[in-house]
């Protein structure tokens, strides 16, 4: 069941303005939030809307009442069958294109940006041709830059586009025969004004490029604004409804719907499928297999107007809120700064300006670069790491620099990334680290390290082998000595083998105490 909640009651009633902070807390807790726009969000900039009484169908029927006998017919696409409805339908659009470029933002249109910038927007969906959503920094689905360049038809470029829109962009002109777009100049407005259809230039090149070549002249189609007609296919459905089906399954946790009657049929479709999926929010079971409990917050369907919707929504929209779209988005924004003051906080950098002022605070802005970033290091030059906070060595003076080889596959004659100076800095400070605790070895005893205690056991009277030379043996002793020092700390040289040295030692035989005298 739907609930109204009028605006200008906000300091009358208790429960109405409670609902309401409600609402507003809804818009600060949700995470994914999609908004459909209608012609209602843009009245505020001067431009009307279709379906008041004061809207376009009043004015088409008021200005040509013998050519159409209602508004809705001068954005029908029949209206081209008729040379006197065509003419009147170029002269219309090219004054309300005028009245278009005159205008600014709303602040809805603002909130929806502030929606993008806190990261809340899932995306905006708008029937809107005036194409204001751009301005502030929303990427709409007809301009250039969403679009993939190629021989090929051209597709959207789902990331980039930020606001679809549903009825086309006025700022931009279609081809009737090869379909080619381009901006509406002023040179086109002119030719509308005057109830003509300018030549497609591209039409027109391929013509003459052909005659030129003595070949038959292709036929020259005109150009018409581009945007979206009643009974009309638009030309990019395709990639719409891509977009909404990815849209669908980011599963949105709120639907905001602001501006607009939702009598049009594609678009009744679309809110629903948005709305069943935003009900389901919060709803479902858990992985242990208990059912989640849906909060408060979740799960809201929002419907902004000044008039109210049809019974046919009464399942589906949570509130209408009757009033109009700014102020509606600006009460919002300040229940939100109160409710969640974090959320505006903008970080801050000192900036020392004098010793004397001491700092000022100022917001911090950076660029961002695009593109790859830029390497830590020379690209030229292979097998050379970056310089090591932890370990350098001082930079020898008469150090060469180093060439670069003629091909990657070729190492460098004078550096090699196994060498102690330029390896890796693991490497370097592993082995200052065995450098220093060499420098505190005890290295008073350092020549027992290359002491010859092999076979000592076979040699008595303290026979040494220094280092491989053979010694002459000293007198013989009736005792063997355990081990054997090495005198010197010569090294053994690896050629020269060991000399066997045979001994005898006299032991003489001591009398048996079983023995008489």
């Amino acid at each position: 069941m739907t609930i109204s909640l009028p605006l200008d009651a906000v300091s009358g009633e208790s429960s109405t303005r409670r609902a309401l902070s409600d609402i507003s807390l809804a818009v600060a807790k949700s995470k994914k939030i999609i908004v459909v726009t209608g012609a209602g969000i843009s009245c505020s900039c001067g431009i009307p809307d279709f379906r008041s009484s004061d809207g376009l169908y009043s004015l088409v029927k008021e200005r040509y009442p013998d050519i159409v006998l209602k508004g809705r017919d001068l954005f029908d696409a029949s209206l081209f069958r008729n040379s006197a409805t065509t003419s009147v339908f170029y002269t219309f659009i090219s004054q309300l294109k005028r009245s278009i470029d005159a205008a600014t933002p709303a602040p809805t249109h603002r909130f929806i940006q502030t929606l993008d910038a806190k990261h809340k927007l899932v995306r905006s969906y708008t029937q809107n041709i005036d194409g204001l959503e751009e301005r502030i920094g929303l990427r709409g689905s007809s301009s250039q830059q969403a679009k993939t360049n190629g021989k090929k038809k051209s597709k959207l470029k789902v990331k980039e586009v930020r606001n679809v829109q549903l009825h086309g962009d006025i700022h931009r002109v279609r081809c009737t025969l090869c379909s080619a777009e381009m901006p509406c100049t002023e040179e086109h407005l002119h030719s509308f004004e005057n109830g003509k259809a300018p030549n497609c230039p591209e039409c027109t090149s391929r013509s003459e490029a052909r005659v030129a070549r003595s070949a038959r002249a292709l036929k020259i189609g005109t150009l018409r604004p581009a945007i979206v007609l009643y009974d009309e296919p638009h030309p990019l459905g395709d990639d719409i409804g891509m977009i909404q089906t990815l849209d669908i399954a980011r599963n949105p946790d709120m639907l905001i719907i602001m501006g607009t009657s939702l009598k049009v049929h594609g678009l009744k479709k679309l809110v629903k499928d948005f709305a069943k999926v935003v009900h389901a929010t919060g709803t479902g079971t858990t992985p242990s297999g208990t059912p989640k409990v849906q909060k408060s917050w979740q799960g809201k369907v929002i419907f902004v107007n000044k008039t109210p919707p049809g019974s046919e929504w009464s399942d589906i929209i949570d509130c209408h809120v009757v009033g109009e779209t700014d102020v509606w988005v600006d009460k919002v924004l300040e229940d939100w700064k109160k409710i969640r003051p974090s959320d505006w906080e903008i970080q801050q950098t000192l900036d020392h300006t004098d010793e004397s002022n001491g700092f000022k605070a100022v917001k911090e802005t950076t660029t961002k670069t695009k593109g790859k970033a830029a390497p830590k290091w020379n690209m030229n030059v292979e097998n050379v790491p970056p310089e090591d906070p932890f370990f350098s060595q001082p930079a020898s003076p008469s150090k060469k620099p180093v060439s670069v080889p003629s091909s990657p596959s070729k190492r460098r004659q004078s550096v090699s990334h196994y060498s102690d100076s330029e390896s890796s800095p693991r490497k370097r400070r592993d082995i200052a680290r065995i450098a220093d605790g060499m420098d505190r070895l005890d290295m008073s005893d350092r020549c027992k390290l290359f002491a010859d205690a092999t076979n000592a056991a076979k040699n008595a009277g303290g026979d040494d082998l220094l280092m491989g030379e053979l010694q002459p043996p000293k007198a013989k002793v009736r005792r063997v000595s355990a081990s054997v020092v090495s005198r010197e700390c010569k090294p053994r040289p690896r050629n020269v083998a060991k000399s066997k040295v045979e001994m005898w030692v006299e032991i003489p035989k001591k009398p048996s105490i079983h023995s008489r005298p």
